[in-house]
């Protein structure tokens, strides 16, 4: 057989010269240009790139799911036993047919693509049901054993409970368990494990790599942690500015890339911490003492070296405890259940001014519970929050309005939390005139400002939410927690919808505006190589209580509880030790 009639048998997604582009005022704006790729059966090709290059407008492409603005030449074919599929050229009906059976999609966007008022286990079942299946039995035993595929713990309880009990992570595995219902033949996953902690993230990544393997299934993964696209895929697609940069096997491109563009998204990735994690190299602490700042040397990939040293500060011996976290206990009632739920449990820590505390733990141990109790969005039944001695619980109107202005949070999921409604100029100005920062004919000045912080130009502000990226949103967000110059900021998941080239913008961000004006973070997160990167001091949490806390780089490199060293075990990157990184 030849090699093209080798190729075409193993074919499943053959994307070729794929153009979009979007009818507006002004004409035709090009979002993808000349685009061509395969996904082969029981393979995964990931597409990376950064927020907004155009690689989730190829998965809507492949979905059905462009708007009626969108103008599409070339081709998207899918190859099924009975002959090729043009999937950009399917009509409605068709379409329905084809989605959820042979072709399925994992959003990005856990928070607003399950419906509120369906239990997550009709949202499942609804997956099946579209497609004929109709026996309420076989329905429900089938979502209880795709809820534990995905690590969903109770199922039999979890089955019958809404969106909004469940966290970030848990609601995008019950959207991962809906999109392999019916075993479909291509998965398209955009950003699937970004919301998730990294026993999660291996656990789905584990089961779609089952399925992959047993029906054949082939993956359009795409991701901006070149980690686990390292881990898992046979073929990198990397794009930038709606257009193809370099194609080729994982270990081709990872070993070797020819673009410049390629090189940056692998510096500013986390993949040096996962060399060093596993083993490929040990990771060393130096003593290097920069004026009161005590430094270690954190690997990092850069351009022009392999492993290149970037300067974190750590905690140093001050006395002062700028925030005390003492004893936190939270309680929720469960709907029929006589014991209320715990999401934390004797909390205890204390962060050093303008130093950053991470909060790390799989999804539902109680980070974000934590998180909004500092930030004063919840009142705990047990222990206190005091910032600089001043209580942060226990409010009332005045005092908790002074406390606003000192305490800032953002949130994990970013189009939460904007206004779909109001321009971002108007989002970024609202906090100015609430708290009355400056004068009227100064807010311009200041949101242009703060829009340039954090990397975007200054005709965002006349932009609506729905007009951004995942990441772009999440910029904003960041820009609005910041613009009343607070004392504290409590940062919940605040860059994992980030893309790596803005992510390690936003880390370097973050660390320029404490330096500057002496900010303290909070950090909760569930990516162990970020918390590395940027936590002085860490706390581990498991099921609501903290198992183990202190300096970082102690913690990571010598971790005395069992489930902190599951957690760096569960770090992907092992892969890598096949491939010689570039330099």
């Amino acid at each position: 057989m030849s090699n093209n009639a080798q190729e075409s048998t193993r074919s499943l997604l053959s994307i070729k010269d794929l153009g979009v582009s979007y009818a507006s005022r002004d004409g035709l704006t090009a979002a993808v240009k000349n685009v061509s790729f395969t996904v082969r059966r029981g393979e995964v090709t990931a597409l990376v790139g950064e927020s907004g290059s155009g690689k989730s407008t190829v998965a809507n492409t492949v979905m059905g799911i462009l708007p009626h603005s969108a103008l599409v030449q070339g081709e998207a074919l899918l190859q099924l036993d009975s002959g090729s599929l043009a999937l950009n050229r399917l009509g409605l009906r068709q379409l329905q047919r084809v989605r959820g059976r042979e072709v399925a999609l994992v959003p990005q966007d856990p928070g607003n693509s399950l419906n509120p008022v369906s239990t997550v286990g009709g949202s499942i079942a609804e997956a099946m049901r579209v497609h004929g299946v109709r026996d309420k039995r076989k329905l429900r035993t089938r979502v209880l054993e795709l809820l534990e595929l995905v690590g969903i713990d109770n199922p039999t309880r979890r089955i019958e409970q809404y969106p909004h009990e469940f966290s970030g992570g848990m609601r995008q595995r019950v959207l991962i368990a809906a999109a392999v219902a019916n075993n479909p033949r291509l998965l398209v996953a955009d950003e699937p494990t970004s919301a998730l902690d990294v026993t999660a993230q291996r656990t789905v990544l584990d089961l779609l790599d089952s399925l992959r393997r047993e029906i054949g299934m082939g993956v359009l993964l795409i991701t901006h942690d070149l980690a686990v696209a390292a881990d898992r895929a046979s073929s990198f697609v990397v794009m930038r500015a709606g257009q193809v940069v370099e194609s080729g096997a994982a270990e081709e491109v990872i070993g070797n890339p020819q673009s410049d563009y390629t090189r940056q998204l692998l510096a500013d990735s986390g993949l040096g911490f996962a060399q060093k994690l596993h083993g490929l190299q040990r990771i060393e602490v130096s003593a290097v003492t920069d004026v009161s700042r005590e430094t270690f040397a954190l690997p990092v990939l850069h351009a022009q070296d392999s492993v290149r040293p970037m300067q974190l500060a750590l905690p140093t011996h001050e006395s002062a405890q700028f925030l005390m976290v003492e004893k936190l206990r939270q309680e929720y009632k469960i709907r029929g259940q006589k014991e209320p739920f715990v999401a934390a449990d004797n909390i205890s820590f204390s962060v050093a001014r303008s130093k950053t505390h991470a909060i790390v733990g799989e999804s539902g141990s109680g980070k974000t519970t934590v998180g909004r109790i500092i930030a004063g969005f919840v009142a705990p039944v047990a222990g206190s929050v005091r910032l600089n001695g001043d209580p942060l619980s226990g409010l009332h109107s005045a005092d908790l309005a002074r406390m606003r202005r000192r305490v800032q949070l953002v949130y994990q999921n970013p189009y939460g939390s904007l206004d779909p409604r109001m321009r971002i100029g108007k989002t970024l100005a609202e906090p100015l005139r609430n708290f009355k920062l400056c004068k009227s004919g100064e807010i311009s000045e200041q949101v242009t400002e703060a829009l340039e912080r954090v990397g975007l130009p200054a005709n965002f502000a006349k932009r609506m939410p729905h007009e951004l990226s995942g990441g772009q949103r999440q910029r904003i967000a960041i820009a609005r927690a910041l613009i009343p110059n607070p004392e504290l900021v409590v940062l919940d998941e605040a860059v994992s919808a980030l893309d790596v080239t803005v992510q390690a913008q936003i880390l370097r961000l973050l660390q320029r505006l404490q330096q500057e004006f002496g900010l303290t973070y909070v950090f909760i997160s569930h990516d162990l190589s970020v918390v590395h990167r940027i936590a002085d001091t860490v706390s581990v949490m498991q099921h609501g209580r903290q198992v183990e806390t202190g300096n970082v780089v102690d913690i990571f490199a010598r971790p005395s509880h069992a489930y902190t060293k599951k957690l760096l075990e569960a770090i992907p990157g092992k892969n890598l030790a096949s491939y010689a990184v570039a330099s």
